[in-house]
């Protein structure tokens, strides 16, 4: 009756209103939050964080995925991740990123310091494994930093950009078990002709048009909605709020857990899904 459909629309208004607060209050935290820097991008503080350890001195394997704000405004909304690998008995490190500014290719290596400041930015680690399962990882790492397909495109929003590169490389190293803040803007975008696959962490799936609307549904993800490249969500394995432009509001992520966690019987079979979806999008 009417009454039926009076209180269906008042629901689906309460829905629209906690959705929008959902997006709308994190970015406006992050707005507040907001200082414009003292200094232009050629002077910014690019100096060492000190979180990777001396080579000379920790002669273990390491692999290290960091995170830092993007700069000036487009830190209120989106970051910028690079990751670091070194083999064991190695003398120095290798970093591997994808920037938006000059000719060629955008895939770099060895950019800037492993550890630096991203122009002003203190940046945080994602991920923090030593020994022998970061020597495992290396050549995994390395050979999904090749097959990266984008080199010689970036677009800032929504993708392909760094995070995408970085979604990129999670997929093809399930064992990194890498959750992507939901801060990190393209990290969600496909290419139209591919719009369903893995999830980035490889313990769930997504569905995602060019990164501009989709959902994720993982173990390690949680449940993810994406509009218009603002990510937002409920991370259950860690209770915690998955919140654009802020990243995380909860239990926070164990950086340096090991690849025997309790997600690994959450893996996918990664041939066996991506023919699946094959098939459904063909």
């Amino acid at each position: 009756g009417v009454d039926g459909v009076m209180a269906r629309r008042r629901g689906m208004k309460l829905v629209l209103l906690i959705v929008l607060a959902w997006i709308i209050v994190p970015v406006l935290v992050s707005c507040a939050r907001y200082t414009s820097p003292a200094y232009s991008w050629s002077n910014a503080p690019r100096h060492s964080s000190g979180l990777a350890p001396d080579p000379t001195v920790h002669r273990d394997a390491v692999v290290q995925i960091y995170n830092a704000r993007a700069f000036r405004w487009r830190g209120i909304f989106a970051t910028h991740p690079w990751i670091v690998v070194k083999r064991t008995d190695a003398a120095a490190y290798k970093r591997y990123e994808v920037v938006g500014w000059g000719s060629g290719s955008k895939l770099r290596t060895d950019y800037a310091t492993v550890d630096g400041l991203w122009y002003g930015s203190t940046p945080t680690l994602l991920v923090d494994v030593r020994g022998p399962e970061a020597d495992a990882l290396i050549e995994q790492i390395e050979g999904a930093v090749d097959s990266y397909p984008y080199k010689g495109d970036y677009v800032t929003w929504p993708g392909p950009n760094s995070n995408t590169f970085l979604a990129h490389v999670a997929r093809e190293v399930p064992d990194l078990s890498l959750d992507i803040p939901a801060s990190a803007i393209g990290k969600d975008y496909r290419p139209w002709y591919q719009p369903a696959g893995l999830a980035p962490s490889g313990t769930g799936v997504q569905v995602s048009l060019l990164g501009l609307l989709g959902a994720t549904l993982a173990a390690e993800e949680g449940v993810e909605f994406n509009l218009l490249g603002l990510s937002f969500g409920v991370d259950l394995l860690r209770p915690a709020l998955r919140l654009p432009a802020v990243g995380r509001l909860g239990v926070p992520e164990d950086v340096a857990r090991a690849r025997g966690s309790v997600l690994t019987g959450w893996k996918l079979n990664r041939p066996s899904v991506i023919a699946n979806f094959n098939d459904i999008f063909q």
